[in-house]
């Protein structure tokens, strides 16, 4: 395929104003001004009739496939609310490629996802990174798992308040986060001490799944919307030694210099919709730019369904109206 008379975004360069894009195969081959376009093309040419060519969007943070399109509960799979602690969830076991979201997501453009379980738990799953194109999601994996899925703050609070358990404050929710990961190292330390004259501890599906997050080797994304409960999540993963991204950081434009001091990346959004609850006070179509401007890494996310992930590119666009620039936005 050969993409002509286009504006190219490169992402790693300057935008080409009138260019085109040369694929082989599943490969970008060439990228370049249209006057150094190959002259003898043998495959398909598409003009883009001065259009925007750009790399597949990434939601970094998304439920694509685990809240089913208008189906209700039958397909409604992102929350076990009967256990604040299910590190031993998998999004690939749930993920429903043949939801029709999943079109309307190629169609916008955005050909990754990052998706899985939602903010009912403290300790909620495993998040995949999925391809948006195909049929049977083992065939569309990029990694699983991807990150380890917290949550603090309003959503759990109000998820066990209603039933009457624990957690319904912020400091149960912390704690059972640090006493699980507590665990999760005394398993892996008895794992190591294993031998021919001691026995292995008890098989765990929960701590053999928290066990490369507490190694150091699987990351968590710890939706946080309130300012004290994203410094929460930072001190959290301080004490474990967590590679962490805040996710959604609603506040976290309040709290820059905190990020930036800690090194914590943050993925923004979503910003399309009103102040629904009182953990969305704060929110600004600012945060990404004040986060660009205090040198914070971030990204923009839909949080779909809550945004329709076919409006990615809108949340982008979003953020420019808040003061980003264009390039940093996409």
């Amino acid at each position: 395929m050969l993409i002509i008379n286009g504006t190219v975004h490169r992402m790693d360069g300057p935008v080409i104003e009138n260019g085109f894009v040369a694929i082989s195969g599943s490969k970008i081959a060439q990228v370049g001004p249209i006057e150094n376009c190959p002259k003898n093309w043998t495959g398909d040419v598409f003009d883009a009739q001065g259009g925007h060519i750009s790399p597949g969007f990434i939601d970094t943070h998304c439920h694509l496939g685990m809240f089913g399109d208008a189906l209700g509960f039958e397909s409604d799979d992102g929350n076990e609310e009967t256990d604040p602690c299910t590190p031993h969830l998998r999004a690939i076991d749930a993920i429903n490629p043949l939801d029709r979201c999943f079109s309307e997501a190629r169609e916008a453009g955005v050909t990754t996802v990052l998706t899985g379980p939602g903010s009912a738990n403290p300790i909620s799953g495993e998040f995949a990174a999925i391809k948006t194109d195909g049929r049977w999601v083992d065939a569309m994996v990029v990694k699983a798992p991807i990150s380890m899925k917290l949550a603090l703050g309003e959503n759990p609070k109000q998820v066990y308040h209603n039933r009457d358990e624990t957690p319904v404050t912020r400091m149960a929710i912390a704690a059972i986060i640090r006493e699980n990961l507590r665990k999760a190292l005394e398993y892996g330390e008895k794992l190591d001490k294993a031998d021919e004259d001691t026995d292995p501890p008890d098989y765990d599906a929960k701590l053999e799944a928290l066990l490369p997050v507490v190694r150091g080797k699987l990351p968590v994304h710890i939706h946080a919307h309130r300012a004290s409960d994203i410094v929460t999540g930072v001190r959290i993963a301080r004490e474990f030694h967590l590679k962490c991204v805040i996710v959604h950081g609603t506040a976290s434009h309040l709290i820059v210099d905190f990020l930036q001091e800690e090194g914590v990346p943050v993925i923004t959004g979503p910003c399309l919709g009103d102040r629904s609850k009182p953990e969305l006070t704060d929110m600004s179509l600012k945060t990404p730019s004040l986060l660009h401007k205090g040198g914070v890494p971030f990204a923009i996310c839909t949080d779909h369904p809550e945004v329709p992930i076919q409006y990615l590119p809108l949340c982008a666009a979003l953020a420019v109206k808040g003061g980003l620039d264009k390039e940093t936005a996409l």
